[in-house]
């Protein structure tokens, strides 16, 4: 089931590089892109029409084969940094004494798992372990299901929670190839720039009503499942506050509220978990991308009774959730986040992009919104800033423009028209000018 609201049918995959339309590749690039085509197969897709061969990052910077310097403004997997001395030695080190299943006692997941819970809320006193931020999400809604015996699921309209089977078919945002469940049904993201200011407040309702048309369809209500920033659906994190109604609702139809934290997680927002700025205890946390600074290591946290049920009938095992070495880098990870008050430089450096941004827009009249939360921003760009019409063509030449001024962003939204912008969260005031600058100069009008 979904609404309205769902994507455009056939939507394909935003700043896409398409190997029939390339332009200006050298021979090396052809060749590797030909490569890949034949070994990968046609199912991955690169970015932007001139694609980038990254060798080697630093920081917020990446480095293509050429030594050619890119300043990363996109890439939240690598959220302390590429390549932070501080992880690559914490890998290296444990990777040098011992790595293997998860089935034998060891002391470094312990201790990531007393540091992890210590950022959350008391109520979540459990976490478990897994590779990625997909197989969080699947183990959480396994985990819903056998709580509440039900399995209806709510999203958002352009939302993206993973690959696996389960959450592919409910996340909308990969299109029309991958059909949602019939158990899924999707709302409006809370978008106060397109819905009026009341959208937020709306929210709620549009749960509430979500879960009683499962219902209606002898659909037993499962989870409210959302990323906190509704980073997919174009960005979407004001007023803080209006995702406690939105849990309520959920769990006033017999749902769980999980916070999918794949992306705002790790202090992205400029607080160490997106929820934060809501007042609001999720039943679930998921969590992935930044969690390992690059390394392969995912999870979640979670109310210890919703494992009550699920603990007694399945017992749980991931070969590398939670592997020495996984653990190792996902310590490292955070211990740097803490130490380097990367949450700090996220609201700070966060601040003054948006700033930046809107400064630009009282002069580029293209630039129709932009909002964010640390150094989680979303810049839409529209044709009329009376009908919003999305100015998709527009987007997409700003993002390769700035690609060949070596300044890496992507898009996101309904529209293909919302820069996303999300850099390591060690971004620097002169790294976000040079960005500033670039835009500014690059956009029409």
């Amino acid at each position: 089931m979904s609404d309205t609201s769902a994507p455009p049918k056939g939507m394909a995959m935003i700043n896409a590089f398409d190997p029939n339309r390339a332009t200006g590749l050298s021979p090396e690039e052809q060749a590797m892109v030909a490569r890949r085509q034949k070994l990968l197969g046609p199912a991955y897709r690169l970015f932007y029409e001139h694609p980038v061969h990254v060798v080697r990052g630093e920081g917020a910077w990446l480095f293509d084969s050429h030594g050619n310097r890119y300043l990363d403004c996109y890439n939240n997997v690598a959220s302390m940094g590429h390549a932070h001395p501080r992880i690559v030695a914490a890998i290296a080190e444990q990777a040098g004494k011992l790595n293997t299943h998860t089935r034998y006692l060891h002391e470094t997941v312990l201790d990531y798992a007393e540091a992890l819970l210590a950022t959350l809320p008391p109520e979540l006193g459990h976490c478990m372990f897994t590779c990625s931020g997909s197989e969080a999400n699947d183990l959480a809604l396994r985990i819903a299901n056998a709580h509440t015996a039900g399995e209806g699921v709510v999203v958002t309209a352009l939302a993206y929670h993973g690959v696996t089977s389960a959450l592919a078919a409910l996340s909308p945002s990969l299109g029309e190839g991958v059909p949602l469940g019939r158990h899924v049904a999707t709302v409006p993201a809370p978008d106060a720039y397109r819905g009026g200011a009341e959208m937020p407040a709306r929210f709620a309702a549009d749960i509430a009503a979500a879960f009683a048309d499962l219902a209606r369809h002898g659909i037993k209500p499962s989870a409210l499942l959302v990323d906190t920033m509704f980073t997919s659906d174009g960005v979407f994190p004001a007023p803080a506050g209006f995702l406690a109604a939105a849990a309520e609702a959920a769990r006033a139809a017999g749902a769980l509220f999980i916070a999918d934290e794949v992306q705002p997680g790790f202090g992205r927002t400029g607080t160490m978990w997106g929820f934060e700025r809501h007042g609001v205890v999720p039943d679930m946390v998921t969590m992935g991308k930044p969690m390992g600074n690059g390394h392969p290591v995912a999870g979640l946290a979670l109310r210890p009774e919703l494992l009550e049920r699920f603990g007694k009938r399945a017992r749980y095992f991931n070969t590398f959730g939670g592997n020495p070495v996984s653990a190792a880098a996902a310590l490292a990870t955070l211990r740097v986040l803490q130490d380097e008050k990367l949450a700090d430089n996220a609201t700070a450096i966060g601040a003054h992009l948006t700033e930046g941004l809107r400064r630009i827009a009282t002069r580029r009249p293209i630039i129709g919104d932009v909002r964010g939360a640390g150094l989680s921003i979303g810049c839409e760009l529209v044709l009329d800033p009376v009908t919003k019409t999305p100015a998709t063509a527009e987007t997409g030449r700003l993002v390769n423009a700035l690609r060949e001024r070596r300044i890496l962003i992507s898009a996101s939204g309904p529209g293909a028209n919302i820069l996303k912008i999300r850099p390591p969260l060690c971004l620097t005031r002169e790294q976000a000018d040079m960005f500033l600058e670039a835009v500014e100069e690059l956009l029409p009008g």
